[in-house]
């Protein structure tokens, strides 16, 4: 009896030395599951990545040469001079607005309720350069939510199948249970590293949407009372 129950202490302390905890031996030892959970959380990271770092240029951009822009247009002698100066194609958010909305008004020639149809036009630019701004947004905010519920199914996928081998295999042994442990619990933490730059990201490019579209509608107020 003794003799038995050290040959299964053995074996278990050479399965435990012999395990690889690598990520990818973590990974090639998954289930097609388990696999399927990593590799959807590892292209959510890699695609939130990616339109963190475009919002980060975007708005450090769109700040400054907004900025030029008004400070340009209040120096200029008048609106009409400022944009037959400007050329044919512009790239800033403001400026967009700001050559449309003229482009519309010397184009109809309105005589009546200018002041009313001018706000029109800004409101219309406004919200057609901010939903340009605002894409990736909803993205963002759906890995946050969802990233940590899809490693978490992962998760219970994988200690499941940890628990039906470890009735098979009748053996309770830490370094038998280890391995389909962490390979479990690899997915949970691949859905909190997805989520949790997504959700910082997303609350601040937020606010920094907010203030942006603050500023042009400042603008546009201020464009109004010398038309």
């Amino acid at each position: 009896m003794l003799n038995m129950e050290a040959d299964i202490a053995s074996q278990a302390v050479g399965l435990g030395t012999n395990t690889d905890f690598s990520l990818m031996s973590l990974f090639i030892r998954a289930d097609i599951i388990v696999k399927s959970v990593i590799i959807i959380l590892i292209v959510c990271s890699i695609y939130s990545w990616a339109v963190i770092i475009d919002k980060f240029r975007l708005f450090k951009k769109i700040n400054k040469s907004s900025d030029d822009f008004e400070e340009k247009f209040w120096d200029s002698k008048s609106a009409e001079t400022f944009y037959n100066s400007l050329p044919a194609k512009v790239d800033d958010p403001m400026a967009i607005v700001f050559k449309d909305t003229m482009e519309s008004l010397l184009k109809k020639k309105f005589k009546s309720n200018l002041s009313e149809k001018m706000s029109t036009f800004l409101e219309v630019g406004i919200e057609k350069q901010m939903s340009k701004i605002d894409k990736g947004f909803t993205f963002l905010a759906t890995v946050g939510s969802t990233a940590p519920f899809i490693g978490l199914f992962g998760t219970v996928w994988g200690i499941m199948n940890s628990f039906q081998s470890i009735a098979i295999s009748r053996n309770t042994s830490l370094a038998i249970v280890a391995p389909g442990i962490a390979e479990a619990l690899f997915a949970t933490a691949l859905g909190l590293l997805a989520a949790i730059p997504a959700v910082v990201a997303y609350n601040k490019f937020n606010t920094d949407s907010q203030k942006y579209s603050q500023k042009l509608e400042n603008f546009s107020k201020r464009f109004l009372t010398i038309i």
